[in-house]
């Protein structure tokens, strides 16, 4: 499978945010969001193709037992399913971060899933819009994901009007409200800052959970943190 990068850092996002993690980073992606924060996974993939014996080797010199399977697109490689068993038999919590519109039987004890809502879809590449827009939501997809470990359905907010399609899709999907996240768009700190406040208040109306992006508060918007 291609590997962009493997490195230590806390869970900045989510439930887990703050827990010290090894971060497997897949490249390549079917989707091509407009605010992408690793376009060096999607836009432009790089990386290098490793075994799951290797990135073993290279996960078992940190001392973290959380393990992070992302992206990209995780779920687009059959080997992903070898190399969660294979982290799963060594004892390690597993989270996979995913957009939701691929499924595969993975060892996991954690799916967080990122839909993408219309505020990803990338207008400026006309080519990439159209087919952004065909595969960003797939709800069949994001229930079977849902139903096949604990789950945190993750949302990019940029806007108070993202609600209006996050609102309907939680209740389409039966969604646990203190599993779903409200998580402001932005790459540095001042944008961060500006959006926590009301999409705080957003949470705290709707008993949604507020997720902070904290390794950009702590590092900036650099690689491998």
């Amino acid at each position: 499978m291609k590997i962009s990068e493997i490195f230590h850092s806390i869970q900045g996002e989510g439930i887990l945010a703050g827990v010290s993690s090894v971060f497997i980073r897949t490249s390549g992606c079917n989707l091509r969001c407009t605010w992408c924060d690793t376009p060096y996974t999607s836009w432009k993939p790089e990386g290098t193709d490793q075994t799951v014996e290797s990135i073993l080797r290279v996960v078992e010199q940190y001392p973290a037992r959380h393990m992070v399977l992302t992206g990209g697109e995780p779920m687009l490689f059959e080997e992903s399913v070898v190399l969660c068993d294979a982290l799963r038999k060594l004892g390690h919590h597993i989270t996979i971060e995913t957009a939701g519109t691929v499924f595969r039987p993975v060892a996991c004890d954690l799916m967080s899933i990122s839909p993408k809502l219309s505020n990803s879809t990338p207008h400026q590449d006309p080519y990439w819009s159209i087919q952004h827009e065909k595969l960003r939501m797939q709800p069949e997809v994001l229930r079977r994901l849902m139903g096949h470990c604990d789950y945190q359905v993750k949302f990019v907010v940029a806007a108070p009007e993202d609600l209006d399609e996050i609102d309907p899709l939680v209740a389409e999907l039966g969604a646990e409200p203190e599993k779903v996240l409200l998580m402001p768009e932005g790459r540095d700190p001042k944008t961060l800052n500006e959006r926590s406040v009301w999409i705080a208040e957003l949470c705290k109306s709707r008993g949604y959970r507020y997720s902070p992006r904290l390794h950009v508060l702590l590092w900036g918007d650099k690689r491998g943190i």
